[in-house]
C-alpha cells in the first residue's frame, strides 16, 4: 500500500487576503469546480496526537479547509477497479499550507491532530449529515502508520 494521489481527490490552493487588523481566509465559492451543491457546514476539532479514523461516506463530498493548527489527512482507496486501489494519500493543512481538500464518496478518510494547540477544521459538505450514509471501521481495520 503506497502513498499516492487517490482517484476523485483534489487539492486547490486557497487564497488568504492579509489585513493589518485580521485576515480573510477563503474557503469555498460558488463557482469553484468542486462545487456539488450545499448540504451542510461544520466545525471539527482534533487535539495533539489524537487520531479520528477511519470513516467514508456513500454519497456525501467533502471539502475540508484547515484554519487553525494542523491536521494530517490519509486518505485510503478502497473502491474495486479504482486506477488507486488500495493506495494511501497523506496530506497535511494548516495555515501555512492553506488549501481546501475534497474528498469523493466511497474512500476512507482519517485524519490527526499535529498542531501542539487547537486543530480546527471546516467541512463544507454537499448533503446534509445522515448518519445512514457513513461506514465506520476501527482503527486497526486499515493498514497505515500514523507515526510517519
Amino acid at each position: 500500500m503506497g502513498d499516492r494521489q487517490i482517484k476523485g481527490v483534489v487539492l486547490t490552493a486557497l487564497k488568504i487576503i492579509e489585513i493589518a487588523d485580521g485576515d480573510v481566509l477563503h474557503a469555498m465559492k460558488k463557482s469553484d469546480s468542486e462545487f456539488k451543491g450545499f448540504g451542510d457546514a461544520y466545525f471539527s476539532t482534533v487535539n495533539h496526537g489524537c487520531i479520528k479514523a477511519w470513516k467514508r461516506h456513500r454519497e456525501m463530498t467533502l471539502n475540508l479547509i484547515v484554519p487553525v493548527g494542523e491536521i494530517k489527512f490519509v486518505i485510503y482507496d478502497d473502491r474495486i477497479d479504482s486506477s488507486s486501489e488500495h493506495h494511501c494519500q497523506t496530506i497535511n493543512l494548516s495555515i501555512n499550507n492553506y488549501y481546501r481538500l475534497t474528498v469523493p464518496p466511497m474512500v476512507w478518510l482519517g485524519f490527526q491532530g499535529i498542531g501542539v494547540h487547537t486543530n480546527l477544521l471546516l467541512n463544507v459538505a454537499n448533503i446534509e449529515h445522515d448518519p445512514d450514509e457513513t461506514e465506520r471501521v476501527e482503527l486497526d481495520k486499515i493498514r497505515y502508520d500514523w507515526t510517519n
